[in-house]
């Protein structure tokens, strides 16, 4: 007797989101975290472990200063350092985490190029009492200096209270894995392909930073920029109030007592290895400006692999592609422009007026 071969048919719901971000540094989180505000379901798919990139070597200064912002993102710098406070606060209350927002303002010893500047923007030179005043350590209170009213926040504390937010916000996240391409269909978008498996989403970001440029359909022309930095245990809590910046090097304290020195600026592609020598050079130059810190110790050294682009601009808005965008290329300006990218590219996404002029950060700009 012949058996009868039986063919079952398993018709299950394939999840699918309304939005993919892909990318988990301080952009793609802060984004999530806006989108489902306003009710979206999200995805954040993240090559390695969110907020352990770029997010989490950078040194954290919040400058808005026009002199050493592009004329061009002026304006979104000044919006997104305005917009810092409560976005701190949201995260530590949603999160309960410390993120260490600091409000002690910069010293800066400007570059002789920036000397001229200060007038246009009503900065008056630091007296050399009142700069041994606000910083007894420093070792030259002669030196031209002037003081900002800038804020500084620890990247690694705000990035892991941003991640511990988009998890009580209900985003979902995959770790370590690879998107390889965003998938089109019909013209538009409809999700990504991944090295283990594809998503399903009729919008899609690309919050990729460094990594950006490589995937299909859209090549940016992104690439990394290295920055090697340290960090220093402060031989005293009180060493140091106020964030210092020279030509040679920036000093960035901690509120628990450890002081980063950095950076550079180096185009090694994907190499993330730190050189003995160079960590050295802003070692001696964090000396120069503060002697006491030759009794400091080294607690780590890093480097991180910010996202360049061709104009030192970030990508922000729509690609040719409908519902593919970009929210990518931030380079040394991502920690501060995360709130305010974040509500950009929510209101983008959803159709909406922004209210700022993006056509110098869009996404099509470098396309044939």
């Amino acid at each position: 007797m012949a058996r009868r071969r039986f063919t079952f048919f398993y018709n299950a719901k394939v999840k699918t989101w309304d939005v993919i971000v892909i990318g988990g540094g301080i952009i793609g989180l802060s984004l999530a975290i806006e989108l489902r505000k306003r009710g979206a379901t999200v995805l954040i798919v993240e090559r390695g472990e969110p907020g352990r990139e770029a997010s989490h070597a950078a040194g954290g200064m919040l400058v808005d200063w026009a002199a050493e912002t592009p004329a061009a993102l002026q304006e979104l710098a000044m919006a997104s350092a305005r917009m810092y406070p409560e976005f701190a606060r949201e995260l530590q209350v949603e999160s309960g985490m410390f993120v260490d927002l600091r409000e002690q303002g910069a010293i800066v010893f400007p570059a002789p190029e920036h000397v001229h500047q200060r007038a246009g923007f009503k900065l008056e030179n630091l007296p050399s009492a009142s700069l041994a005043e606000l910083e007894p350590a420093l070792a030259d209170h002669m030196r031209p200096a002037f003081l900002l009213k800038e804020r500084s926040v620890d990247p690694r504390a705000l990035t892991t209270a941003a991640l511990a937010a988009t998890k009580r916000r209900g985003v979902d996240i995959s770790s370590g894995e690879e998107v390889t391409a965003v998938k089109v269909g019909n013209g538009k978008v409809c999700g990504v392909t991944t090295n283990k498996t594809s998503y399903q989403a009729p919008k899609v970001v690309n919050c990729a930073g460094a990594w950006s440029g490589q995937l299909a359909p859209h090549n940016f022309p992104t690439r990394p920029v290295k920055g090697q930095m340290l960090s220093l245990v402060s031989p005293s809590p009180s060493l140091l109030k106020h964030v210092i910046r020279a030509p040679e090097v920036y000093l960035i304290p901690r509120s628990d007592g450890r002081i980063l020195v950095g950076t550079t600026t180096e185009e090694a592609g994907f190499d993330k290895t730190t050189d003995v020598a160079t960590i050295q050079r802003l070692w001696r130059a964090a000396i120069s400006l503060i002697p006491e810190l030759r009794n400091a110790k080294i607690l780590e050294d890093w480097a991180g692999l910010r996202p360049g682009t061709p104009d030192a601009l970030p990508f922000l808005g729509e690609t040719s592609t409908p519902g593919y965008y970009a929210a990518t290329g931030h380079f040394r300006d991502g920690i501060l422009l995360a709130p305010i990218t974040a509500r950009i590219m929510a209101d983008v996404i959803a159709g909406k007026n922004c209210g700022y002029e993006l056509e110098a950060f869009s996404p099509r700009r470098f396309q044939p």
